[in-house]
Protein backbone atom coordinates (compact mmCIF):
# COMPACT_ATOMS: atom_id res chain seq x y z
CA UNK A 1 0.00 0.00 0.00
CA UNK A 2 2.79 2.51 0.98
CA UNK A 3 4.00 1.51 -2.62
CA UNK A 4 0.88 2.91 -3.94
CA UNK A 5 1.10 6.32 -1.85
CA UNK A 6 4.37 7.37 -3.29
CA UNK A 7 3.18 6.63 -6.99
CA UNK A 8 0.43 8.94 -5.81
CA UNK A 9 2.73 11.73 -4.96
CA UNK A 10 5.38 11.71 -7.05
CA UNK A 11 2.78 11.50 -10.19
CA UNK A 12 1.29 14.47 -8.66
CA UNK A 13 4.32 16.38 -8.47
CA UNK A 14 5.24 15.31 -11.82
CA UNK A 15 2.10 16.44 -12.95
CA UNK A 16 2.45 19.70 -10.87
CA UNK A 17 6.00 20.49 -11.88
CA UNK A 18 5.14 19.54 -15.74
CA UNK A 19 2.15 22.14 -16.17
CA UNK A 20 4.26 24.99 -14.38
CA UNK A 21 7.41 24.19 -17.09
CA UNK A 22 5.18 24.65 -19.76
CA UNK A 23 3.70 27.50 -18.70
CA UNK A 24 6.41 29.34 -17.16
CA UNK A 25 9.62 27.91 -18.28
CA UNK A 26 10.43 27.15 -14.47
CA UNK A 27 10.48 24.27 -12.13
CA UNK A 28 10.26 26.11 -9.14
CA UNK A 29 12.76 24.27 -6.29
CA UNK A 30 10.00 24.50 -3.84
CA UNK A 31 8.44 21.29 -5.76
CA UNK A 32 12.02 19.88 -7.01
CA UNK A 33 13.96 19.57 -3.94
CA UNK A 34 11.35 18.06 -1.50
CA UNK A 35 10.60 15.65 -4.28
CA UNK A 36 14.17 14.77 -3.93
CA UNK A 37 14.17 14.33 -0.74
CA UNK A 38 11.01 12.26 -0.89
CA UNK A 39 12.96 10.10 -3.42
CA UNK A 40 15.16 9.41 -1.36
CA UNK A 41 13.19 8.49 1.68
CA UNK A 42 10.70 6.22 -0.38
CA UNK A 43 13.59 4.10 -1.43
CA UNK A 44 14.91 4.01 2.01
CA UNK A 45 11.53 2.38 3.43
CA UNK A 46 10.29 0.57 0.42
CA UNK A 47 13.27 -0.76 -1.19
CA UNK A 48 15.99 -0.26 1.54
CA UNK A 49 18.69 0.96 -1.05
CA UNK A 50 19.11 4.54 0.42
CA UNK A 51 22.54 5.04 -1.08
CA UNK A 52 21.33 4.08 -4.46
CA UNK A 53 19.04 6.81 -4.20
CA UNK A 54 21.91 9.32 -3.33
CA UNK A 55 23.43 8.30 -5.87
CA UNK A 56 21.30 8.60 -8.53
CA UNK A 57 20.31 12.39 -7.02
CA UNK A 58 23.60 13.31 -7.14
CA UNK A 59 24.54 11.81 -10.64
CA UNK A 60 21.17 12.87 -12.52
CA UNK A 61 21.86 16.94 -10.96
CA UNK A 62 25.45 16.23 -12.30
CA UNK A 63 25.04 15.16 -15.61
CA UNK A 64 22.46 17.85 -16.91
CA UNK A 65 24.83 20.41 -15.36
CA UNK A 66 27.83 19.60 -16.96
CA UNK A 67 25.94 19.28 -20.26
CA UNK A 68 24.46 22.77 -19.08
CA UNK A 69 27.81 24.42 -19.18
CA UNK A 70 29.15 22.73 -21.97
CA UNK A 71 25.65 23.70 -24.50
CA UNK A 72 26.60 27.12 -23.08
CA UNK A 73 30.31 26.95 -23.69
CA UNK A 74 29.85 25.83 -27.39
CA UNK A 75 26.99 27.95 -27.66
CA UNK A 76 27.45 30.87 -25.97
CA UNK A 77 23.78 30.47 -24.69
CA UNK A 78 21.40 28.79 -21.93
CA UNK A 79 20.34 25.18 -23.25
CA UNK A 80 18.84 23.71 -20.00
CA UNK A 81 18.27 25.36 -16.97
CA UNK A 82 18.95 24.36 -13.33
CA UNK A 83 15.48 23.11 -12.96
CA UNK A 84 15.72 20.40 -15.08
CA UNK A 85 19.12 18.63 -13.65
CA UNK A 86 17.09 19.18 -9.80
CA UNK A 87 14.16 17.38 -12.03
CA UNK A 88 16.41 14.80 -12.93
CA UNK A 89 18.35 14.54 -9.92
CA UNK A 90 14.91 13.89 -8.31
CA UNK A 91 14.15 11.00 -11.17
CA UNK A 92 17.58 9.42 -9.55
CA UNK A 93 16.46 9.75 -6.27
CA UNK A 94 13.15 7.91 -6.77
CA UNK A 95 14.08 5.44 -9.94
CA UNK A 96 18.14 5.21 -8.87
CA UNK A 97 21.21 5.74 -10.65
CA UNK A 98 20.54 2.98 -12.61
CA UNK A 99 17.39 4.32 -14.42
CA UNK A 100 18.93 7.34 -15.21
CA UNK A 101 20.20 6.53 -18.93
CA UNK A 102 16.01 5.07 -19.39
CA UNK A 103 14.63 8.55 -18.09
CA UNK A 104 16.68 10.71 -20.11
CA UNK A 105 16.21 8.89 -23.22
CA UNK A 106 12.31 8.48 -22.78
CA UNK A 107 12.76 12.39 -22.33
CA UNK A 108 14.46 13.60 -25.01
CA UNK A 109 12.73 10.51 -26.97
CA UNK A 110 9.25 12.25 -26.71
CA UNK A 111 10.37 15.69 -27.03
CA UNK A 112 11.70 14.96 -30.40
CA UNK A 113 8.81 13.74 -31.22
CA UNK A 114 6.75 16.44 -30.36
CA UNK A 115 8.78 18.72 -31.90
CA UNK A 116 8.76 16.13 -35.49
CA UNK A 117 5.00 16.29 -34.57
CA UNK A 118 4.50 20.48 -34.26
CA UNK A 119 6.74 20.62 -37.81
CA UNK A 120 4.99 18.18 -39.74
CA UNK A 121 1.54 19.79 -38.99
CA UNK A 122 2.87 23.18 -39.30
CA UNK A 123 5.00 22.04 -42.32
CA UNK A 124 8.16 24.10 -41.58
CA UNK A 125 10.80 23.52 -39.57
CA UNK A 126 10.90 24.58 -36.04
CA UNK A 127 12.73 27.48 -34.95
CA UNK A 128 16.08 26.66 -33.09
CA UNK A 129 16.05 30.00 -31.37
CA UNK A 130 12.50 29.16 -29.44
CA UNK A 131 12.98 27.82 -25.97
CA UNK A 132 10.83 24.90 -25.22
CA UNK A 133 10.52 23.27 -21.66
CA UNK A 134 12.06 19.98 -21.01
CA UNK A 135 10.58 19.52 -17.94
CA UNK A 136 7.41 17.55 -19.15
CA UNK A 137 9.23 15.55 -20.77
CA UNK A 138 11.57 14.41 -18.26
CA UNK A 139 8.69 14.25 -15.51
CA UNK A 140 6.99 11.54 -18.41
CA UNK A 141 10.85 9.80 -18.10
CA UNK A 142 10.42 9.69 -14.77
CA UNK A 143 6.77 8.51 -14.57
CA UNK A 144 7.77 5.51 -16.82
CA UNK A 145 11.42 4.90 -14.98
CA UNK A 146 8.97 4.93 -11.57
CA UNK A 147 6.64 2.44 -12.70
CA UNK A 148 9.17 0.09 -14.28
CA UNK A 149 11.28 0.50 -11.02
CA UNK A 150 8.19 0.42 -8.42
CA UNK A 151 6.02 -2.70 -10.33
CA UNK A 152 8.21 -4.25 -12.52
CA UNK A 153 9.12 -4.28 -16.32
CA UNK A 154 5.49 -6.08 -17.45
CA UNK A 155 3.54 -2.74 -17.03
CA UNK A 156 5.15 -0.91 -19.80
CA UNK A 157 4.03 -1.60 -23.03
CA UNK A 158 6.78 -2.77 -25.25
CA UNK A 159 7.76 -0.62 -28.24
Amino acid sequence: MLIHAATLILFCALAALSLIDARTQRLPDVLTLPLIVAGIAVNGLIFSDFWAAIAGAALGYGVLVALELAYKRLRGRDGLGRGDAKLLAAGGAWCGAWLLPMILLAGSASALLYVLSLALVRRQAPDGNQPMPFGPWLALGIALGWVYRAYGPGLLPVI
